[in-house]
């Protein structure tokens, strides 16, 4: 069975987030945001060649960071839901919409 790494993607960067924030245990939603990457990294490296793997990787791992500096502009909300659109929309062209 093929996993949408799209929406685990996009799901664990909303849920690491939401997890850190209601529980204040960073490193509670910080395992859910590796738990996420290593469940999508492994469907990449099953579906594409190494490069495309590392630069999903290194795509998940970005919208991470990037979010930190961006929630400072836009909000919170707006910058999670931002960096997990823009991952899931890469991680699908990248691996999911191959048969």
């Amino acid at each position: 069975m093929r996993v949408p790494t799209a929406a685990v993607t996009a799901g664990s960067l909303i849920a690491g987030w939401q997890v850190a924030r209601r529980t204040g245990v960073r490193p509670l939603g910080g395992a859910i945001l590796a738990a996420g990457g290593l469940v999508a990294g492994r469907e990449w490296s099953r579906r594409t060649g190494p490069v495309t793997t590392g630069a999903l990787v290194a795509t998940y791992l970005g919208a991470f960071v990037v979010s930190h500096p961006l929630a400072r502009r836009i909000g919170p909300w707006p910058s999670v839901l931002a960096v997990a659109a823009v991952t899931a929309a890469v991680s699908y062209a990248a691996a999911d919409r191959r048969p």
